[in-house]
């Protein structure tokens, strides 16, 4: 079993990439929306089109679905043998960070690598005759300090969706009625496959969470996470303005939890985990499972 090591901002490692394209090949890489929309304009088209052309699971995943390369593994749907990434400037975070991984805790962050050897001797054992940078060299050099401040905006928004689940739980009666169904169903949706919870929510209510047009300020992140995240408040206070029965609130609850799990699910985070976590909290406050 390999350990996960931990670097801080002024480890130096040889982190100038050679592009080969090995990285390219084999990996899983998930999607928050804004980086859907820029995928989309570095390929020329909407987030829908190339959402409906190159992602799967509503958006929230990069197809890997490209020629064979670097040890027969399929190649990401980007990626042009001989060229490198067709969609380079608009490159999601896990890319720009690679071979490194984050870490988030409240306001700590760490930088890991997989292994207690650099991760990519293997493919591209060149790497050690660059110059060697710094992980904060490296991370500015990438572009990669919005794309960091934007997934952790998308992890507030991810955790916000479930407070609205918790409240129309906790606060509308339902919980005191002695409902049982509204806490499995999170359970079940943070056990399903992705494919399984982006059918039970729906399209209209992915595309509310996956798509969202980039404005004329391509490049300001707070506009475009701040008019998403206004429009999807006014999607969901449309629909809790409807809300009548018990039965309603249950759904609307179980509504919200699935959005939050899909969306967690494109941030990183295994959906299993927090369904787990937050189906405990929920108890604490007297709801029943």
């Amino acid at each position: 079993m390999t350990s996960n090591t931990k670097l801080s901002y002024t480890d130096k490692l040889p982190l100038t990439c050679t592009r080969t394209g090995t990285c390219c090949h084999g990996k899983m890489v998930r999607l928050n929306p804004w980086e859907l929309a820029k995928l989309a304009e570095a390929k020329g088209i909407t987030p829908k089109e190339f959402r409906n052309l190159y992602c799967d699971f509503g958006g929230i995943q990069l197809r890997f679905d490209g020629d064979p390369g670097w040890k027969d593994l399929a190649s990401c749907s980007q990626y042009k043998p001989g060229f490198g990434c067709k969609v380079h400037s608009g490159r999601p975070l896990v890319c720009r960070l690679y071979p490194l991984g984050r870490q988030k805790q409240g306001e700590k962050k760490h930088y890991i690598h997989q292994g207690n050897d650099f991760p990519c001797l293997e493919g591209c054992p060149d790497v050690v005759k660059l110059p060697s940078m710094t992980v904060s060299q490296y991370i500015e050099g990438q572009g990669a300090q919005d794309y960091e401040a934007v997934q952790d905006s998308y992890l507030e928004l991810m955790q916000d969706i479930a407070d609205g689940a918790f409240s129309l739980l906790l606060e509308s009666g339902l919980s005191e009625s002695g409902d049982k169904k509204t806490l499995p169903m999170w359970r079940k949706m943070g056990d399903e496959k992705p494919e399984a919870l982006s059918k039970r929510l729906g399209v209209q209510w992915i595309d509310r969470l996956m798509l969202h047009e980039l404005s004329d300020h391509s490049n300001d992140y707070l506009s475009f996470t701040e008019s998403h995240f206004a429009s999807l408040q006014s999607a969901f206070e449309e629909k809790l303005s409807k809300l009548e029965s018990l039965d309603d609130y249950s759904e609307a609850s179980v509504l919200l939890m699935g959005l939050a799990l899909h969306l967690s699910r494109g941030l990183g985070a295994e959906p299993s985990d927090l369904a787990t976590h937050w189906i405990a909290t929920a108890k604490t406050h007297g709801a029943s499972e």
